[in-house]
């Protein structure tokens, strides 16, 4: 159910919470021995919390009357990035941890004094986050058990198969985990090719840490090194477009992957390098604003090709293939 010191501190918070708590019930709760507890609440003991107990059956421990331990002093500010910060996870594609931020959460809010818990909960009720619909999940294992690695500085084995491609076993020295453009990435060396490599965390499997150790490169910019992977290939086109909407009514609209949103003349300048031209003048088509196409001119002249295969859906009784 836990590991030990999760246990530990489990027994602390029931006994924070209840006047008493028998031994059976702890020994339930926990799924473990009425002798595990006892070392559970020695071990609460040699940490200077007086918890006191009767033996026997039907025997119970408490905290001393009068103990109790320091709270935690939030400022407003802290309270309140704390719980944005649990709610946001979902917008780094953390679904799996869902269950532990409630819990977090719940815990935030029993530790803070009435009026801070109220604006917690007012938080709670008014705002939504929405996921970005390009936001790609991760598992939670998978996540923990890189950052450990990375920790140790421990070599890591694991199944990666790209898109069109078949899987591959590879071992890597991960250098950083890092959250970019709604995906999670693995940066560092890559034993396979020989060469520093990113591998998106959810083409991972069968993820594996190694007893290997290696030395990670001092002040090495993993955020740099993965912007200069992803950038457009050579063939891409660059594409400049004035949209007549403000930026921010483009949000949750225009995928920030590899484009600039900037203010200009009452509307947005987007600029990005795009390969399939088509698809974005369908997409541009799809934002049910006015916009105009400042470059490059094949963007315009997919338009015209579109404007003809609307002609003939439009003007046609039987479907067009």
């Amino acid at each position: 159910m836990y590991d030990p010191a999760m246990r530990v501190l489990t027994v602390l918070e029931l006994l924070q919470a209840r006047e008493s708590v028998t031994g059976a019930e702890l020994a339930r709760r926990l799924e473990v021995s009425p002798r595990t507890v006892q070392r559970y609440v020695t071990r609460l003991q040699d940490l200077g919390i007086p918890v006191e107990g009767r033996r026997g059956v039907g025997g119970a421990y408490r905290l001393k009357p009068g103990f109790r331990l320091p709270p935690l002093m939030f400022t407003p500010e802290e309270a309140l990035a704390a719980a944005l910060g649990l709610r946001a996870l979902r917008q780094l594609g953390l679904h799996a941890l869902a269950p532990a931020a409630e819990s977090a959460g719940a815990k935030l809010s029993r530790s803070l004094p009435t009026a801070l818990r109220d604006d917690v909960q007012a938080l709670e009720g008014s705002v939504h986050l929405d996921p970005a619909p390009w936001v790609v999940g991760v598992g939670a294992q998978v996540l923990a058990e890189l950052l450990r690695a990375v920790r140790q500085t421990r070599t890591v084995q694991f199944s990666y198969a790209a898109p069109g491609r078949a899987a591959t076993t590879r071992q890597a020295d991960v250098y950083r985990v890092v959250h970019f453009g709604g995906r999670w990435y693995a940066v560092g060396w890559c034993h396979l090719r020989a060469a520093r490599r990113s591998f998106r965390l959810d083409r991972l499997s069968d993820l594996d840490v190694l007893d290997t150790t290696f030395v990670s490169p001092p002040d090495f910019d993993a955020a740099a090194f993965l912007r200069s992977q992803l950038r457009a290939p050579p063939t891409a086109h660059a594409v400049s477009v004035w949209l007549a909407a403000p930026p921010e009514a483009l949000q949750g609209r225009v995928s920030l992957w590899g484009t600039d949103l900037d203010a200009e003349g009452g509307g947005t300048r987007l600029r990005a390098q795009r390969e399939d031209l088509h698809s974005f003048a369908a997409f541009l088509l799809g934002l049910e604003c006015d916009f105009r196409v400042d470059h490059p001119p094949e963007l315009r002249a997919e338009f015209a090709r579109l404007h003809t295969r609307c002609g003939a859906y439009a003007g046609a009784n039987e479907p067009v293939h």
